[in-house]
């Protein structure tokens, strides 16, 4: 027994909080139900007619009276908190004696119900024995200014001859009347040990919430009397409320529901009141009084409960409620968009399709077919920046619902139920305002596809619509009845209305994007690249940052920087070349760094020709990520001429040297005669041919300089072939560019220079040689491969028009020892497809071209007006 009593208490104490939550649940669905009722049992036609009978004022005044009316019974839990040792803010006393009070109202359950909710909002830092003698003390003093009131009521009875008619009901006046000072002489006794901590001052202001309390509540009953124009003695009212709180403690029911009620109908009777008039009266009370506080006292509850239960449970409601409220008002914005869109273009059509008349209730309503157009338009923009999370929308968002709304409460005659909706849609803009993070808005190509084609759409079809009415046509051919417009002067209206919306669009645009976005701006700063690579070592696109085509991301730990990124922008993607270069002990915290930056202003990473590791590390991230090549290496210290394999290079080098062909490592600084022999050599390798940058290196005589340059000449001494190397991290060695003479150069002369390097690596200690990318190699080839695979082989196959791959890693594989996959990695979410457009479209961008200022394809940006230009 005594083990099983062990286990209950560690199953109890483990799970208090949780049990807690869960008795509050279960006496907060009694409240409901008590609730339920009363709602049940009042006859809301009298209602209707009592409310209808008074003017806003009166209405105005009963709702205020009886917010009043409740304050007083704030200073029980004034008093509470000066029995117990934690420190409460008074807007938490407030909301909590409110919550408490205006429940027990409802539904006292006995005391158990406040004392349970004052135990659930008092106990910090408060042990049980203490909170349960501070509510204990308190609840003595509830009924202490009834007591009070007793002894008055029976004074305008027997002494003021003011409601006589009540005299025969004494003997509870009486009773009620003895409790307080039987109640004041106890807690004087010296004996009781109780009450030592109840000092006169605390007792007083007790005994006066009380008071005042029950005061303000006859006070407002009778208010009522006196709003609704009754014509009766109003002072007469008082002794009956006494008399029918008392009936209604003695009852024991809360709030002395029934009892109450009928004792103060059948005494009103005897004053000559008309029982309906009673009756509405009553009802007033009970409105005004009880219903309307436990609802705000239902919201500050649910309001601390939602706390404590979304601290429970890890903060998950809360974030599913701002999840729930944000996909509402994306929904809502979107639909209603599209529908006024549809309204404005084809009236017709929309009103006699049976889909869109049942879901016409549930959108916006506004003054004329131009308005609609205008709205809609902007309904759709904020509607795509709420749904991408954008901060600046909030504001414009929720005026542009809130106007809406209005509009539509106010010129259409919508049901209750539609208004509770529209509400709701504009509670929810509330609710959705802490998923709202991200600086600027930025618009993905599949966004932009689909927003843009809404507008292009519905442009097009409004002018076909144009065409089909005007009268030419109408004598000619017959118009379908749901193309048929109200007149052309109200569609030449909408047409300028279209224009407007868009103009205004593309102003709302450029606000939502218009954040200081770091991410615009180049941050290459070669001292700060320099001091990377030289304290961590580089890797095999480390020196591409030097060619000032990519913008530079640093992190930084405690104000020192430790990896930089090289990327460039395009749409909403950054698009980051390789590997991250620097102090790969902070390759996750950079990662994760970056992608928070990012994501704040609307970007997505891309991760282009990244190795596995990384790629694994970003599938933790949330990327997904696909093979696009592989990278070979070739081991230098097991290289070697000898053999049958190697006899066809063999006589390859010496064809070459009898030729009188040199190989030479040429140092910086380079002279301007053999910049200017480089620059031939890549001009006639080049052809007609354009430079691309971001991935591969390009001819810039200042990238050049900065490492040896390996060159093959002729007998004639003339520069016929050149590659730069490439620094890496220890013992690798690779090069960027590799370029040939086509005229006059015997076939071979690339093999020749590979050779001779990777006898410059043996002789020099390098372990490898890093030979650079063979792309699509065993990419989307199999049957088997995924289809997204075979459409990235497609793309990547013609991404590179301009360079022909084919056989190129047949031509390395003479040399490879080993290769290494490659990989693409985007987010999930991402669409694979628009990520390997937008990757070619930044792959394929020439060297000299205009720089792209707006992140959008280069197309869009010579179509777009200039102001949309980020």
């Amino acid at each position: 027994m005594t083990t099983m009593l062990k286990k209950a208490r560690t199953f109890f104490d483990r799970n208090a909080l949780l049990l807690k939550l869960l008795f509050v649940t279960s006496v907060v669905i009694f409240v409901i139900f008590e609730v339920a009722k009363i709602f049940r049992d009042v006859d809301w036609n009298r209602v209707g007619q009592g409310l209808a009978d008074q003017s806003p004022i009166e209405i105005g005044l009963m709702l205020l009276g009886g917010m009043v009316a409740v304050l007083p019974m704030l200073g029980y839990d004034f008093a509470i908190v000066k029995f117990l040792p934690g420190k409460f803010t008074i807007p938490y006393i407030i909301r909590s004696g409110w919550t408490t009070n205006s429940f027990t109202n409802i539904a006292g359950f006995g005391g158990v119900l406040g004392a349970t909710l004052r135990a659930h909002f008092y106990s910090q830092n408060a042990t049980k024995k203490q909170v349960l003698y501070a509510l204990s003390k308190v609840a003595l003093f509830l009924v202490a200014g009834l007591s009070i009131l007793c002894w008055l009521a029976l004074g305008m009875i027997f002494i003021g001859q003011i409601g006589v008619q009540f005299a025969n009901y004494w003997i509870w006046l009486a009773g009620g009347a003895l409790y307080f000072p039987v109640l004041f002489t106890v807690t004087k006794l010296k004996s009781a040990s109780f009450f030592e901590d109840l000092t006169l001052g605390i007792e007083l202001r007790l005994i006066a919430g009380s008071l005042f309390e029950w005061l303000f509540a006859a006070g407002f009953f009778m208010m009522i009397g006196w709003v609704m124009h009754v014509s009766v003695n109003l002072a007469a009212i008082f002794p009956l409320y006494v008399i029918a709180s008392v009936l209604g403690v003695i009852s024991m029911v809360p709030g002395g529901l029934g009892s109450f009620d009928v004792f103060m109908m059948m005494g009103m009777s005897t004053l000559g009141i008309a029982t309906d008039q009673a009756v509405v009266w009553c009802l007033f009370f009970r409105i005004f009084y009880y219903i309307v506080p436990f609802i705000i006292g239902l919201i500050f509850f649910a309001h601390s409960m939602g706390g404590r239960v979304n601290e429970y449970l890890d903060g998950l409601p809360q974030a599913a409620f701002q999840k729930i409220a944000h996909i509402l008002v994306t929904c809502f914005m979107y639909f209603s968009g599209i529908f006024l869109l549809l309204e404005a273009a084809v009236p017709n059509y929309t009103f006699s399709n049976k889909f869109l008349l049942q879901l016409y209730p549930y959108t916006l309503f506004f003054l004329s077919q131009s308005s609609d157009i205008i709205f809609a338009v902007l309904l759709i923009i904020l509607g795509r920046a709420i749904a991408l999370k954008v901060k600046r929308a909030f504001w414009p968002a929720l005026l542009l619902l809130v106007a809406g709304v209005a509009n539509t409460i106010f010129w259409d005659s919508s049901s209750p139920v539609f208004i509770a909706f529209l509400v709701l849609v504009v509670i929810a803009v509330a609710f959705a305002k802490k998923e709202l993070y991200r600086e600027q808005l930025r618009y993905s190509i599949n966004e932009l596809i689909i927003d843009g084609s809404i507008f292009v759409m519905t442009l097009v079809v409004y002018l076909i619509v144009g065409v089909l009415n005007t009268p030419s046509f109408m004598r000619h051919h017959k118009t379908p009845a749901f193309f048929l417009f109200p007149g052309l002067k109200i569609w030449l209206s909408g047409l300028i209305a279209l224009s407007i919306a868009a103009l205004l669009g593309m102003i709302l645009i450029r606000y939502l994007g218009a954040a200081n976005d770091p991410f615009k701006r180049n941050n290459y700063s070669e001292k700060r690249i320099h001091k990377i690579i030289a304290q961590f070592g580089g890797n095999e696109v480390s020196q591409l940052a030097y060619l000032h085509d990519k913008n530079i991301y640093y992190y930084q730990v405690d104000g020192e920087d430790q990896l930089f990124f090289m990327y460039r922008r395009n749409a909403n993607k950054l698009l980051i070349m390789g590997e991250p270069v620097g102090n790969q002990e902070y390759l996750r915290s950079a990662i994760l760094d970056f992608m928070k930056a990012a994501d704040r202003f609307g970007y997505s990473l891309v991760f282009y020709e990244t190795n596995q590791e990384v790629a694994s590390l970003l599938h933790d991230y949330g990327f997904d990520f696909i093979k696009i090549g592989e990278e070979g290496y070739v081991d230098l210290p097991g290289f070697s001429m000898a053999g049958k394999k190697r006899r066809p290079l063999r006589n390859l080098v010496n064809k070459f040297e009898r030729e009188g062909y040199e190989f030479a490592l040429l140092q910086p600084p380079f002279d301007a005669a053999t910049m200017a022999d480089l620059r031939s050599v890549s001009d006639e390798w080049l052809g007609q041919e354009v430079e691309k940058g971001f991935s591969l290196g390009f001819f810039d005589e200042e990238y050049l300089q900065r490492q040896p340059i390996a060159v093959v000449k002729n007998q004639y001494g003339r520069l016929v072939a050149f590659a730069n190397i490439m620094p890496m991290e220890e013992g690798v060695l690779s090069i960027d560019l590799m370029r040939h003479r086509h005229d006059g150069v015997p076939s071979g002369v690339m093999d020749i220079l590979f050779i001779k390097l990777f006898e410059y690596g043996q002789q020099n200690g390098y372990q490898r040689f890093d030979m650079g990318m063979a792309p699509l190699a065993n990419v989307g080839n199999s049957e088997f491969s995924f289809l997204e695979e075979k459409i990235a082989h497609l793309i990547y196959e013609y991404g590179y028009r301009f360079y022909s791959f084919q056989g190129l890693r047949s031509f390395k594989n003479k040399y490879v020892t080993q290769w290494y996959p490659k990989y693409i990695a985007y987010r999930k979410k991402s669409s694979l497809v628009t990520t390997m457009i937008q990757l070619f479209a930044v792959v394929n961008v020439p060297v000299k071209k205009e720089k792209n200022t707006t992140g959008l394809p280069d197309l869009w940006q010579r179509w777009l007006p200039r102001f949309l230009r980020n």
